[in-house]
């Protein structure tokens, strides 16, 4: 495992972003929408940095297809034997490409 990949008690360094964690980013777009109390046309995770904790956070940085506009969310992935389900934490409206993930 990349030690900067994973890091127990903070976030490691910025991903590129694969399949599964596309897959994570899409399966919260509808709660997304709901709470900003709009659509998107596009909704696509780019990058994201993950913290080992009692289970992951995943810090994602989403174009949402509105010219330089960008979401950040914060999800948590609870261990997989709690057979507890994903939960969206945190959204921040107003990012820019280069604004880090936090």
């Amino acid at each position: 495992m990349d030690p900067g990949q994973h890091v127990m008690g903070g976030y490691g360094t910025v991903q590129a972003v694969s399949e599964e964690i596309q897959d994570l980013a899409q399966k919260f777009k509808p709660q997304v929408e709901s709470k900003l109390n709009c659509k998107f046309e596009i909704f696509h995770a780019i990058s994201y940095r993950s913290q080992v904790v009692a289970g992951m956070n995943y810090a994602l940085k989403i174009v949402v297809g509105r010219g330089d506009d960008y979401i950040h969310m914060n999800v948590y992935q609870p261990l997989a034997c709690s057979g507890k389900s994903a939960e969206l934490r945190d959204v921040q409206t107003g990012k820019k490409l280069f604004d880090e993930i936090k």
